[in-house]
């Protein structure tokens, strides 16, 4: 069984997605964490609103730049870094659109319309998928300045993780639709396209809520005609870097039936899609181990120790978990089935919550063990 370490061996970018509830961001944190701890230099972006990667990491709030992990924080959990540093960052999907139309913006006059243009800052919150695309925007530009050996990033549950696939394609075929063409064309000929009734409908609203609709829709469209092949080849490279060979993409799920469903699912948009697979990663797994293999027997032998009541209770807990073991394994088993691939990294269920560097790294004892030392820890774990 692979580890970690070797699914993301030559690796540059690893993509972290599933569904909901998984532990998918702690995940992505415990595997940047693990990879920083080998001596690589790491970055992990989230966009995952509930700042469990901040608080995971010891990092009092996460924003738009990386910040970095206090190497410190490894030390107290055991670790030395050997010259390897973690950085970390959540991104803010309109700031992030705004640098990419400073990027792009021909010239200064150009970039000030945009930025300050009422339908700009409508659109650039509303459009569809553009966190999944900024969120690509901003791990491309990470990547391109070469700063870090692997970039981790946490992205949406599996079924909006599609709509991340997609983002790049789907904002260049809004910018190549032919409303947004006809709006570009010169001398205000887009404006044509509205009847006398649209005129009289954008003159009320005009009075009503004193804004120009009209004007700012003008002013927008010709101010990013002049961006329009920037971002399509942007679009082209971010797909590049979806699809490069130094891309993995890890599907992370837990053993029940609808996140095993979603890792189905969500892999065979992968492969259609050509997008490089890496392997499966399966968090809160119960390992039926050493378990005993009757629990009548344990409730007699407990009953004069510590009552029948309790050892009752001890027998049905038991016969519970040896249910929710042999459940975990068969849908591990047909997952790994579904998926054609022997790449199906466990992580048994902890006692504990992870919420610090030290649990990060717990989870890291399995998400980077391989072979018979894996089989060793889960036994130790049941």
């Amino acid at each position: 069984m692979a580890s970690v370490a070797e699914l993301l061996e030559d690796k540059r970018v690893c993509i972290c997605a599933g569904s909901g509830g998984v532990g998918k961001t702690t995940t992505s944190a415990a595997i940047a964490a693990g990879m920083a701890a080998r001596g690589k230099r790491v970055a992990v972006l989230t966009i995952d609103p509930a700042k469990r990667l901040a608080d995971s990491l010891g990092l009092p709030e996460l924003g738009n730049v990386e910040r970095q992990v206090d190497p410190a924080l490894f030390a107290e959990a055991g670790f030395d870094l050997g010259g390897g540093e973690l950085w970390a960052m959540m991104l803010d999907s309109k700031q992030t659109f705004d640098e990419v139309v400073r990027k792009h913006a021909p010239d200064e006059e150009t970039r000030d319309r945009i930025l300050s243009n009422r339908i700009y800052e409508q659109l650039s919150a509303a459009l569809a998928g553009s966190q999944e695309y900024m969120a690509m925007e901003k791990l491309f530009e990470i990547h391109a300045e070469d700063r870090y050996d692997l970039l981790v990033l946490d992205t949406p549950p599996s079924r909006d993780a599609l709509d991340f696939l997609d983002a790049p394609k789907r904002l260049t075929q809004f910018i190549e639709g032919r409303a947004l063409q006809v709006f570009m064309r010169p001398a205000g000929l887009g404006m044509k396209i509205f009847g006398r009734g649209t005129s009289m409908m954008f003159s009320v609203l005009r009075r009503i809520t004193g804004v120009d609709l009209l004007e700012d829709l003008a002013e927008f469209f010709q101010a990013f005609s002049g961006m329009v092949e920037g971002f399509r080849e942007r679009a082209r490279r971010v797909n590049e870097l979806l699809g490069d060979p130094r891309t993995s993409f890890l599907v992370v799920c837990a053993p029940q039936g609808e996140p095993i469903s979603e890792a189905v699912y969500f892999h065979r948009k992968l492969v259609e899609a050509e997008m490089p697979f890496g392997g499966v990663i399966v968090n809160k797994v119960h390992y039926e181990g050493e378990l005993p293999d009757d629990a009548g027997e344990v409730e007699a032998e407990l009953a004069e120790a510590v009552g029948g009541d309790l050892a009752r209770r001890v027998a049905e807990n038991l016969r519970d978990y040896a249910a929710l073991a042999a459940r975990d394994r068969r849908n591990v088993a047909h997952l790994a089935a579904e998926l054609r691939t022997r790449a199906v990294i466990q992580v048994p269920y902890l006692d504990e919550d992870v919420h610090d560097l030290a649990g990060l790294m717990e989870i890291n004892r399995y998400l980077f063990a391989s072979g018979s030392e894996e089989r060793t820890r889960i036994a130790a774990s049941a």
